[in-house]
């Protein structure tokens, strides 16, 4: 957008920056790097956080909306930032990041800021950075953050950062997705897990029809968080008990989605629960 304020003409640039969900999430095992590798398919939804950059005398960050953890250095549009910096000699920036999608819940909302940051810049700065150039960058800010560049369903591999595209739609279906009053740090989910070596065939179930995916498709995160955050797992089962054809927690975080063949309000949801209706 271009605005004109007396004789000075300064772009505003504006993003929407969306979440993810993960349909199934299969930890496989220990790498020799301490990762771990995985398998799930990485599925974009519409639930967004607004990110505006504009030129300024000094590099500075102004988050609204949901508390940020480490909202200073550490912030990854900051660091998206000071990568494509190190590349190219950009001026000092202003960014507002007004964030909605919930933190610690498993939904990529982090990733998503320093990928769409990336995009801000490029086009802001007319970089001319190609789709495979963003893809680069994006994948040294973090395991999933190069999947926001695309944003198309994948099937993901390696430690999160292999993409094989997945013809999936899934528009017929009413997403619901709750956040409990839970923060889950990925360190934490990590030490909770129970792993298979083997997988649980992730690519073919997901090829089959979701009114099956409740008995093919899982996340191994899941087990051990429920056993230390029961109101996680009370999460998943409500969505079943009220309609949903297909429920599963989302990542490693502690948000839980449910996949619903029509319009429904959710009743008896934990206190301080939040619910997000996507169509």
């Amino acid at each position: 957008m271009i605005c004109s304020a007396g004789r000075i003409t300064f772009v505003l640039m504006v993003l929407f920056p969306n979440a993810k969900i993960n349909i199934g999430l299969q930890v496989l095992g220990r790498r020799p790097d301490g990762y771990h590798d995985l398998e799930t398919v990485f599925y974009p939804l519409n639930i967004h956080d607004a990110l505006e950059v504009v030129e300024a005398d000094e590099l500075q960050f102004f988050p609204s909306g949901l508390a940020i953890p480490d909202a200073g250095g550490e912030n990854l549009c900051l660091k998206a930032y000071r990568l494509l910096r190190s590349a190219y000699d950009l001026p000092p920036v202003a960014i507002y990041l007004h964030k909605v999608i919930p933190i610690g819940a498993g939904l990529g909302g982090g990733s998503s800021d320093a990928a769409f940051m990336l995009k801000a810049l490029d086009a802001k700065f007319s970089l001319g950075l190609g789709e495979a150039q963003l893809i680069a960058f994006a994948s040294q800010l973090g395991a999933d953050c190069a999947f926001f560049v695309r944003n198309t369903p994948v099937f993901a591999t390696g430690i999160g950062n292999v993409f094989t595209d997945v013809a999936l739609d899934l528009s017929a279906y009413r997403v619901v997705l709750a956040k409990p009053a839970i923060h889950v740090s990925t360190a934490e989910a990590y030490r909770l897990v129970e792993s298979s070596a083997i997988g649980q065939g992730l690519a073919q179930a997901i090829a089959g029809p979701v009114s099956e995916w409740r008995d093919t498709i899982r996340n191994d995160f899941e087990a051990g968080l429920f056993r230390k955050y029961p109101e996680i797992g009370v999460l998943k089962d409500l969505f079943y008990e009220q309609g949903a054809i297909f429920a599963a927690m989302s990542g490693s975080g502690s948000s839980v989605y449910g996949l619903f063949e029509a319009p429904v309000a959710l009743t008896g949801l934990p206190s301080g629960c939040s619910v997000f209706y996507v169509d």
